[in-house]
């Protein structure tokens, strides 16, 4: 049994791509075994325990950005950490070492480039993180989510760039009708549905302009879909409404809000995006402006430059311009319909295989 060392983590956007990525390889060769490896304070230390792989957990943090003085610690930190990822790498003898960002992913590539193991990356943003462009000169492959990120990058003349795109979970086959999701969520079927959350977490800029939205009544002509995040859901429960307002306090799985929404008003985290592409929906996207390197943003400008969404920074964001925005979309489906046409024509679905089976040529 040959082991694939993947490192990644801290927030889900780095660690779902790693758990996709492994699911991909054991599906097409039974003989390598994905050994993955976080933070013990990233959200992989309440996920990997669920997940069939056997996994390591390094005490690494985050760069503050606000807080600078509690990195006064990383050099002792760093040390400390980089030695336990060579003990790893020396204990599993990955045949490849595939990295997927986040502050979990440095140590581990480091240590297993140290040791001469080929180096994967796949970055999911149109910015490229701090460990990809680092790191890039010495991959013997790098995968893209957004085309852009190439740009941003220096690779060694041996070293192949794909665009596969960002592994999601695909839609089901068949998919359900708009009609069918609608009636199963317990919404209106006549009225155009818009799906409103900010990651797995909820977003309170977000969550506090369509609240005063549905106070306002700026969406009595919309079917509201609202993932308010686990924390802000008692907050915002008591406007659960079917069959125009379901809340709930995220959406697992999602697929279901996704088939039955004609527009989506989101953040734009690249995993984010990337499922709204595959299913081809046209979005409104408000980035995190406090996102490292403002790569939301950069993910939500290459969308709605291509046609494929609308990005309305937070700062602009108001009850009033937003019902504005949302009805003047619904009421010219033409637009809606090209920007849904566009954003499908960036989906990846089978990403997650693309990726695999290319990770596949570097053990063979």
């Amino acid at each position: 049994m040959r082991s694939i060392l993947i490192a990644g983590g801290g927030t889900g956007g780095h660690l779902m791509p790693a758990l996709a990525i492994a699911d991909a390889l054991v599906r097409l060769d039974a003989d390598v075994e994905p050994v993955l490896v976080g933070a013990r304070r990233g959200v992989e230390a309440r996920i990997l325990p669920t997940r069939p792989y056997r996994y390591y957990l390094l005490p690494t943090e985050p760069i503050y950005r606000t807080q600078w003085w509690r990195n006064l610690r990383w050099p002792v930190l760093a040390a400390r950490v980089l030695s336990l990822a060579r003990e790893i790498v020396r204990w599993e003898q990955p045949v490849v070492a595939v990295g997927t960002g986040g502050y979990a992913a440095g140590p581990p590539l480091v240590a297993a480039a140290r040791a001469r193991v080929p180096l994967v990356l796949q970055e999911q943003n149109a910015y490229p993180g701090f460990t990809t462009r680092r790191l890039s000169p010495r991959a013997a492959q790098v995968h893209l989510g957004f085309p852009e990120a190439r740009q941003h990058l220096r690779v060694a003349p041996g070293t192949a760039v794909h665009m596969f795109g960002n592994p999601v979970v695909p839609p089901p086959d068949p998919r359900p009708t708009p009609t069918q999701a609608k009636t199963a969520l317990g919404i209106d079927p006549a009225r155009p549905a818009l799906l409103v959350f900010g990651g797995s977490q909820g977003a309170r800029a977000l969550n506090a302009v369509v609240s005063a939205a549905v106070a306002q009544r700026l969406f009595d002509h919309v079917a509201l879909l609202w993932g308010t995040g686990p924390a802000a859901f008692d907050r915002y429960r008591h406007l659960h409404a079917p069959p125009a307002r379901v809340i709930r306090a995220f959406w697992d799985p999602i697929a279901e809000a996704y088939a039955a929404a004609d527009l989506v008003l989101s953040r734009s985290g690249a995993m984010t995006t990337a499922e709204v592409c595959v299913w081809g929906r046209p979005a409104v996207y408000v980035p995190l402006p406090t996102a490292a390197g403002d790569h939301q943003t950069a993910n939500a400008r290459a969308l709605a430059d291509g046609g494929a969404a609308m990005l309305v920074p937070e700062v602009e964001l108001r009850p009033e311009s937003l019902g504005a925005l949302v009805r003047d979309l619904f009421a010219s489906g033409n637009r809606l319909e090209s920007m849904g046409a566009a954003a499908a024509s960036r989906g990846h679905p089978k990403a997650a295989e693309s990726i695999a089976r290319t990770v596949l040529t570097l053990v063979a």
